[in-house]
């Protein structure tokens, strides 16, 4: 179909996609690509974006984040309209947030929440991964239902009991439906009856610290969860698809069971190619900026991760962003670890973190760039060829990345409402310039200039013949 509207050309750029990189113009027109080529004239009227030095990127994707959260008795900082423009900021177009309905909660409901607050407030395109935390008699229908409606994927917890952990009755039926309906469940790994007890353990022994929330769940329990999902996955035959890997061990085990033909994805956070578990026992509580689930881990598992996404075992790198402020929020567990809202902010900083601690200090290339942080993510969840890459048709998301410059992240300068970053006075080379969703230009020059109400909400195709999605890719 033909795509009306006001056409931008960005000209001379270096394009890199998840398979190569090649100089070329990009024609934009409403809000789709409609030609690239070595030179292209520029029709009249046309808006021409000198990307001559640059690199051009397609948006990127982060397909872990939490914006609207309550969590452990409060509430997570950010709105869409803040979340939105710290994602553009960094480059990222499209994001997929995770309901997380509290245990008792219907699912319906609660989709409709976390939708009404993304509705008319993001300047990026959004979706959901659908939390499963309770099953009676008419979860099967409502999580059908949800799915009909484009939130083709599910979110387990195998952590927080009590809370959002569910047990092995609820992750069993999870994955059954999800392998009748075609859709991916998406896993948080760990074990929720161990960190319990260590936990208890823990505090009994006078650690009441944030240094002793890595040692209330260590690698091995990590680990373990992995196994544990692995194991009702080949059962049930359903897709999985492992959130925030953190560690050497779980990813071992991930490995095998995708070598015994288990379908699993996998995901890493940008936290955990820079940061280590050092950080959380920094003095004075400061460690607490740094307590998240699963924790960062000693330094020696940032190279094993680093080469697991240059092998291509590690799919995706995403933030599972969780912005809770230091000041006041952080400082509810300050006599209780186990109190500490979990969470690291760095929606804003994952693509320049992994552009100057990846690409420019050589542990990936840039191609690899886009694979893990834009295209294996369309892919993985029903977003691909529209998102994740530079096509004939596909929507005009894109980035111009300045590989010259270089900056200093910092909390005063970032669009998170939070009020510290993790990444405090990193210097990384490289930085977005300029940004389209859908051919609309949200950053120019470093600074937001796009719409809040822009971002649209993406349905997403499930697998299975027997459902009829209502509405298109778009809703």
């Amino acid at each position: 179909m033909p795509t009306t509207g006001h056409h931008t050309l960005i000209r001379g750029g270096e394009i890199v996609t998840d398979t190569r990189q090649f100089r070329a113009d990009i024609l934009m027109r409403g809000e789709s690509i409609e030609a690239i080529a070595p030179q292209i004239a520029a029709p009249t009227g046309c808006t021409t974006i000198d990307a001559r030095d640059m690199l051009v990127f397609p948006g990127f994707i982060d397909p872990h984040v939490h914006i609207h959260l309550p969590f452990m008795g409060t509430l997570a900082k950010d709105t869409w309209e803040t979340a939105s423009k710290a994602a553009l900021l960094g480059g990222t177009t499209t994001m997929i947030e995770m309901v997380c309905p509290a245990s008792g909660d219907d699912p319906t409901a609660a989709l409709e929440v976390w939708m009404s607050n993304a509705r008319d407030r993001s300047a990026c395109d959004y979706s959901f991964h659908m939390g499963v935390t309770r099953w009676d008699d008419t979860t099967e229908a409502a999580l059908t239902s949800i799915v009909r409606r484009g939130v083709a994927s599910f979110k387990v917890f195998l952590a927080y009991k009590g809370a959002l952990g569910i047990g092995d009755e609820i992750l069993y039926r999870t994955l059954a439906l999800a392998s009748r309906l075609g859709v991916v469940v998406t896993a948080h790994c760990e074990n929720e009856t161990l960190i319990a007890e260590l936990s208890r353990e823990l505090l009994a022994a006078g650690r009441t610290g944030p240094e002793a929330h890595h040692d209330s769940r260590p690698p091995r329990v990590e680990a373990s969860g992995v196994d544990h999902l692995m194991t009702f996955a080949e059962l049930t035959g359903a897709e999985t698809y492992i959130v925030h890997l953190s560690c050497a061990e779980a990813l071992e085990r991930a490995l095998a069971a995708r070598a015994r033909g288990v379908r699993v994805g996998i995901e890493t956070l940008i936290q955990y190619l820079v940061l280590d578990k050092e950080d959380a026992e920094r003095p004075n509580f400061e460690g607490a900026k740094f307590v998240m689930s699963p924790p960062l881990r000693d330094r020696s598992n940032q190279a094993v991760l680093w080469n697991a996404l240059r092998r291509g075992d590690i799919d995706t790198v995403a933030t599972d962003h969780a912005p809770f402020d230091f000041a006041t929020q952080k400082r509810l567990g300050e006599h209780d670890f186990t109190k500490i809202p979990n969470g690291i902010p760095s929606l804003e900083e994952r693509v320049k973190v992994l552009y100057g601690r990846g690409v420019a200090e050589g542990a990936i290339d840039l191609c690899t760039l886009v694979r893990v942080a834009s295209t294996n993510a369309a892919k993985q969840f029903g977003l691909h060829p529209r998102k994740g890459s530079i096509a004939l048709g596909a929507d005009a998301d894109l980035v111009i990345f300045d590989p010259r410059a270089r900056s200093t992240i910092s909390a005063r300068t970032h669009a998170s409402a939070v009020d510290y970053s993790a990444f405090e006075g990193m210097s990384v080379a490289g930085a977005v310039r300029d940004v389209w969703v859908r051919g609309a230009r949200a950053v120019e020059d470093g600074r937001f200039v796009g719409r809040v109400g822009h971002g649209r909400f993406l349905a997403r195709p499930h697998r299975s013949a027997s459902l009829s999605m209502s509405g298109g890719t778009h809703g």
